[in-house]
C-alpha cells in the first residue's frame, strides 16, 4: 500500500519531468539530473534513459536512498527495484500514455531502460 498523499501523487506524479538526487554512500546527494516519472495507480515510477549504466541509476542502486523535486514539492524517498513483469507492463503503458507523443516513449519501454525500473516510496 503506497504511503503518498494525495498532493504528493499530484505534484510529483503529474510533473512532466522531475529532478532526482540519489544519495552518495556518504549520505550526501548527488547533483539533480533531470528524467521523467510516471503513475501506475497510488505508486510512482522512474527509469534510467541510459538504462544500467545511467550515472543517477547507478548511485541509486548502490544506496537506494534519494530525494525527488517536482512543482514545489521535495521527498526523500527510497528506490525499489521492480521486476515483476505485470507491474513493468502497467509501467510501459503510462510512459506511453504520458509521454507517446516525444520520439523519446518508446525506447523508454524497451530492454535497458525497462530494466532500470524503480518503484518510489516516501521515507
Amino acid at each position: 500500500m503506497s504511503t503518498w498523499s494525495s498532493d504528493d501523487l499530484t505534484d510529483l506524479g503529474d510533473a512532466q519531468e522531475i529532478q532526482i538526487a540519489p544519495e552518495r554512500n556518504d549520505g550526501s546527494l548527488r547533483s539533480p539530473t533531470t528524467i521523467w516519472i510516471v503513475r501506475s495507480g497510488d505508486e510512482m515510477y522512474v527509469r534510467s534513459a541510459n538504462g544500467p549504466g545511467g550515472h543517477w541509476y547507478r548511485t541509486a542502486e548502490t544506496t537506494h536512498l534519494g530525494q525527488v523535486r517536482a512543482n514545489g514539492t521535495t521527498k526523500d524517498v527510497a528506490f525499489v527495484d521492480e521486476a515483476d513483469p505485470a507491474v513493468n507492463e502497467q509501467v510501459d503503458a503510462a510512459y506511453m500514455t504520458k509521454y507517446g507523443s516525444t520520439p523519446w516513449a518508446e525506447p523508454m519501454t524497451q530492454p535497458g531502460p525497462r530494466d532500470t525500473t524503480l518503484r518510489l516510496t516516501p521515507r
